[in-house]
This record gives structure tokens, C-alpha cells and sequence, in this order.
């Protein structure tokens, strides 16, 4: 069970940058935090409307993924299956 609960260790820190990079890769709205960090600057760019949908698809499956990696984690460390 030791390797499975570091499997999951190693998921959840690459789970947690990638959803962070594409958290930060989303078109901003306007008016919030991406215009303070240049967002104004990459809203003159059109985007596919067919990309920033696969953007959302994808953040969101990462996102559960990431949910289930913590849960899963936490049901370790509830019931010391770790050994």
C-alpha cells in the first residue's frame, strides 16, 4: 500500500502544477486578477472558440482528477493503510 499512497503523492503534485498552468492559461474576463498580470495584453488575441472549450474540458477533468487524488489520500490517512 506504501507505493500506491506514493503513486498518489506523485499524481497529486503533477495534477496540481498542470491544473495551475491551465488555470492560468484561461482567457480573462476583464477586471480581475489576469488584467493585473498582463491579461489586458492577451485579450487583443483572438482565440478558437473550439480551444478555449477544450481548455474548459480539459481544466475540468484534471480538476476531478485532482478531487479523487485527495480523497483517495485522505481515506490513507484516515485508516493508516499506509502501514
Amino acid at each position: 500500500m506504501a507505493a500506491l499512497q506514493i503513486a498518489l503523492n506523485i499524481m497529486l503534485a503533477i495534477t496540481s502544477l498542470l491544473l495551475t498552468l491551465l488555470i492560468l492559461l484561461h482567457k480573462g474576463r476583464g477586471g480581475g486578477l489576469s488584467d493585473m498580470f498582463g491579461g489586458g495584453v492577451t485579450s487583443s488575441l483572438q482565440t478558437s472558440g473550439v480551444a478555449e472549450r477544450n481548455l474548459n474540458r480539459i481544466t475540468i477533468i484534471l480538476g476531478l482528477i485532482w478531487v479523487v487524488v485527495i480523497i483517495a489520500l485522505g481515506l490513507f490517512t484516515r485508516f493508516n493503510l499506509a502501514g
